[in-house]
């Protein structure tokens, strides 16, 4: 997502904007975004300073750390960037700042549920999908 600085208005920009998950480049083994990430975004120029309010949404799909099988997350976050002006910058690009903001909100150990049974330590069964016997 770039702005062009000269075109922010005094009275702020509105912007909405759908980003390509593979623009992002922040899939892992265990997570991975399977919807565009919708951003909706107000920008305000105060002479050598830009304020950014972002709104994100999307669906990731994540790999349960206890059961292994695949689920999907829908997430949203509500960001505040503030970003010092040089007479040089032109452009202000704000993909790096999304991808940040993404990451961190990555979950640390993805369940697919709080109840998540998990697999047999013996025979790998999901005990979600009821006892396996060998224990």
């Amino acid at each position: 997502m770039k702005i062009a600085i000269a075109h922010i208005p005094i009275e702020g920009l509105s912007l909405r904007e759908e980003i390509d998950p593979k623009e992002l480049d922040i899939d892992t083994d265990i997570i991975k975004l399977c919807s565009p990430v919708s951003v909706e975004a107000e920008i305000t120029r105060i002479t050598n300073s830009i304020t950014a309010k972002l709104a994100l949404s999307g669906v990731m799909l994540l790999c349960c750390s206890r059961c292994l099988n695949e689920f999907k997350l829908n997430f949203e976050k509500n960001i505040g960037l503030n970003f010092a002006l040089d007479k040089d910058d032109l452009v202000l690009d704000l993909l790096l700042e999304i991808r940040d903001q993404i990451i961190l909100d990555y979950p640390i150990k993805p369940l697919c549920s709080t109840g998540c049974r998990g697999l047999c330590p013996k025979c790998g069964a999901n005990l979600n999908e009821g006892e396996c016997g060998c224990c």
